[in-house]
């Protein structure tokens, strides 16, 4: 087994202080926000196996199991395997052959290279970096003469969450939409003084975050890819850009502020992490982090987002009173929102999404049921907060007509909201928190969808829909909710229909005075994450019930309290902290990591999720040194990742700065989306 490299570090994971305090706010070193007295999974499971028993009794199950389509292979109600799943738990012992079609590549060692280090016979590019000039107009990236104006026209800073797009009528070229999270003002400005910000470092902040929509051009002997500057679809949408709150809480007085009565339109996006592709072509974009915005909470719903009582990080509320929550309480409510960008319309504005609910969305991915309704499965990434789903009420309609598409724009406002319950199967006194595996041999269970609204119609006792809406938190909260380990990022299989739920980390859990583990969280003190792996009964994604397991319990493999699926643990990369996941052409879960607790750097992985390699993990790049994974795409002939905040490391500063990445030394250290592909032109992994 390969030795990981030494760390020491007092934040979560292998996160630097920087990273924590421009990125969520230093959100870990807060309180848990959430102060419920909901049960734990492992609250829930004494007596499981009694209970086991009876859902195997389950008429509804048992056909469930029967069709194969209703439950995870393993999970306890789960009679028989779906058609072409994996064998039970042990299934990786004495696995061989080649790796699976699609991660057929030499895994990447952990390493500390300040470099974007990929597999031997593959090549790479940066396709853009922070402030290359987009829109018409707009000038060249100079960090010596930066202004607000520049960098609105300007490919944003701390890309992360990315989507391609087919182009029609330009051979060659596809849409590229990123998120721009945050900002890291001491990596952007010289001199820059955190206690005494100017507006005009302000201002510039407001215009780096938000959304870039930008055309890129493909090489075609490669999969390298370049930025068609000025092209009439590029576009730049930032903290001062309009977008429209639609929806069933939309005009609520919880939304309206001095500033817009009329509780429907807000000024910019913020802190966008990940988000989704709809199949009606259109881009989801989940507000995460936005609390650390807003000073001066006071009240006990700002208590349970988390906003700051005092002064913010970076001191936006002495330019602009909207973000002094004693002056305009209601403001923060418009950001925790899902966002929705039509990246074909350059005029159109964006919607925010009530019905989908308001918190720390990481991301939000849409899939269809058989009559084409949209489901998007969403995580809250907060310690100890929960997993959600939303079911539409709509049909998609087909085609790319201007009927269908201002039909489909309206999807996602009308619908129900549900938050998930889990239920473990394995008695309480097997789950002691090292991450052994209980005796049936996997962490699994089964699981409910709670409903909180519909429509105008709140599910929730004591609260009304706009409450339910705006305060989703809470509803939840009352709700019965299981509370997770940071939820993060979200995919179904295009495949198999099993939703894969990334959770990176938690390490307040079984702390004196909070929760231990349970069945679906199943390690204190938990530093390295895990992802769980669920199914819809009857594989049906408007189902009130679904199975579970936990596929992944991520680590040094050599950890007995790791998992990986069954797979041998000698045969995998050591990963830590999974927070983006997307699937390749082939059916295989590729993982980004954030806050590698390893000694590595971060880096993206690919898993086989089916066949007899299934849980081998195998590592195809890591990034820059501060920096983190995230955005992946994975194509047959590319693989596209952010490199977020590179550098971020603590004593770093322009003048000191602790990457020479992307541009060598004596260049500012630029956050940048990064195109991988095979030397030799074929498809990756293959």
């Amino acid at each position: 087994m390969r030795r990981l490299l030494p760390l020491i570090s007092s934040h979560p994971g292998g996160r630097s202080a920087m990273t924590c305090r421009y990125r969520c706010g230093d959100a870990c070193f807060h309180e848990v926000p959430n102060t419920s007295d909901n049960a734990y999974a492992g609250d829930v499971i004494a007596g499981a196996l009694s209970r086991r028993n009876v859902l195997r009794a389950s008429a509804v199950v048992t056909v469930a199991a029967a069709t194969g389509a209703a439950a995870v292979d393993g999970a306890p109600q789960a009679q028989a395997a779906a058609p072409g799943a994996a064998p039970a738990a042990g299934r990786g012992k004495g696995a061989t052959g080649r790796a699976a079609r699609g991660l057929r590549f030499g895994s990447v060692e952990p390493n500390t290279t300040d470099a974007v280090t990929v597999p031997e016979g593959y090549a790479q590019n940066v396709v853009i970096r922070w402030g290359e000039p987009i829109l018409r107009g707009a000038p060249a990236f100079d960090p010596e003469k930066q202004t607000a104006k520049a960098q609105a026209g300007q490919f944003g800073y701390n890309n992360d969450f990315l989507s391609l797009l087919p182009l029609r009528g330009e051979p060659g070229r596809q849409v590229l939409v990123a998120n721009h999270e945050y900002t890291d003002e001491v990596l952007m400005f010289k001199g820059y003084d955190p206690e005494n910000p100017t507006r005009e470092q302000a201002e510039i902040g407001w215009a780096a975050h938000g959304l870039s929509v930008v055309v890129v051009q493909e090489e075609r002997k490669s999969g390298k890819l370049t930025a068609v500057t000025r092209h009439r679809l590029n576009r730049r949408l930032t903290a001062t850009s309009a977008f429209r709150l639609t929806g069933p809480a939309a005009g609520s007085a919880l939304l309206k502020t001095s500033a817009d009565p009329t509780g429907t339109k807000v000024l910019g996006t913020l802190n966008n992490c990940a988000g989704g592709t709809t199949p009606w072509g259109t881009t989801l974009h989940g507000e995460e982090n936005f609390n650390q915005y807003f000073a001066g909470g006071s009240s006990a719903t700002d208590k349970r987002y988390g906003l700051s009582t005092g002064a913010t990080e970076r001191k936006w509320e002495r330019f602009d009173r909207r973000f002094d929550a004693a002056k305009e309480p209601n403001e923060s409510h418009r950001f925790g929102w899902v966002v929705e960008l039509d990246p074909y319309d350059p005029e159109s504005t964006p919607r925010k999404h009530t019905a989908l609910g308001r918190f720390k969305h990481e991301a939000a991915q849409p899939r269809l049921t058989a009559d084409g309704r949209p489901v998007v499965y969403m995580g809250d990434d907060e310690r100890f907060d929960y997993f959600y789903k939303f079911v539409s009420s709509k049909r998609m309609m087909k085609g790319t007509s201007r009927a269908a598409r201002e039909h489909n724009l309206t999807l996602l406002d009308e619908g129900t909201l549900y938050v998930a319950k889990l239920t473990g199967d394995s008695p309480a006194g097997e789950i002691d928190g090292t991450g052994k595996l209980p005796a049936d041999g996997e962490f699994d269970g089964s699981g409910e969808w709670i409903p909180l609204a519909t429509g105008n119609t709140s599910h929730v006792e004591g609260m009304t829909a706009d409450e339910v809406y705006v305060f989703t938190r809470l509803a939840a909260d009352k709700a019965g909710a299981t509370k997770m380990d940071r939820p993060e990022d979200v995919e179904p299989s295009p495949r198999t229909g099993r939703v894969y739920i990334a959770l990176t980390n938690n390490t307040d859990r079984g702390k004196t005075g909070k929760a231990g583990a349970d069945e679906a969280n199943p390690r204190n003190l938990n530093k390295h994450g895990q992802i769980l792996e669920l199914a819809e009964f009857f594989d049906d994604p408007s189902a009130d019930r679904f199975a579970w397991r936990l596929f992944l319990v991520a680590g040094d493999p050599e950890d007995p309290g790791t998992y990986f699926a069954g797979f041998p643990k000698g045969e995998v990369s050591p990963i830590s902290c999974p927070d983006n996941v997307t699937f390749d052409p082939h059916g295989n879960l590729w993982i980004s990591t954030d806050g590698n607790a390893l000694g590595s750097h971060d880096g993206l992985f690919g898993v086989a999720t089916a066949g007899s390699r299934r849980g081998e993990v195998k590592q195809f790049l890591t990034v820059p040194k501060g920096a983190e994974t995230c955005g992946p795409i994975i194509q047959d002939r590319r693989v596209l990742v952010s490199v977020q905040h590179p550098g971020e490391v603590d004593g770093a500063s322009v003048e000191k700065p602790a990457s020479t990445w992307p541009d060598g030394p004596g260049r500012i250290v630029r956050p940048s989306v990064v195109s991988v592909w095979r030397k030799d032109g074929c498809d990756i992994g293959v």
